[in-house]
């Protein structure tokens, strides 16, 4: 069974949220994400200050199998991305929710809720 930790949330797609003090939700992707991708080579990220829509396709993740649309799991603004990870990739492999990609102020933070608890996830999409 893949590491899958209690205190974030998870969408149907693999991408992993956690709500941060200041307000804002910083997104990754799932331990199952990267095992299905296999090595990840080439992250893009997107541009800081770009409005997003929850579920809207915002990064790209390239591994030596696939390349794999990232989601927004909440609508907001893009308010910083992980220039280290987008350097050195395969850290998501080794450390996929050490190794955030960006980081949203959302519109409605509700939408967090929309989303799956670990259990969940583990029952459903990332089992």
């Amino acid at each position: 069974m893949a590491n899958t930790p209690d205190n974030l949330k998870y969408a149907e797609s693999h991408e992993w949220a956690r709500l941060e003090a200041d307000g804002t939700v910083t997104v990754g992707i799932t331990d199952h994400a990267q095992e299905a991708l296999g090595d990840v080579v080439f992250v893009e990220l997107p541009d800081v200050g770009r409005q997003v829509k929850a579920a809207e396709a915002v990064a790209v993740v390239e591994s030596v199998k696939a390349a794999s649309d990232i989601y927004a799991p909440v609508s907001g603004e893009i308010l910083e991305t992980n220039q280290e990870v987008a350097g050195s990739p395969e850290q998501i492999n080794a450390e996929p929710y050490e190794n955030w990609l960006f980081r949203i102020k959302p519109t409605d933070v509700a939408e967090l809720d929309k989303l799956m608890s670990a259990d969940q996830y583990n029952s459903g999409p990332g089992a």
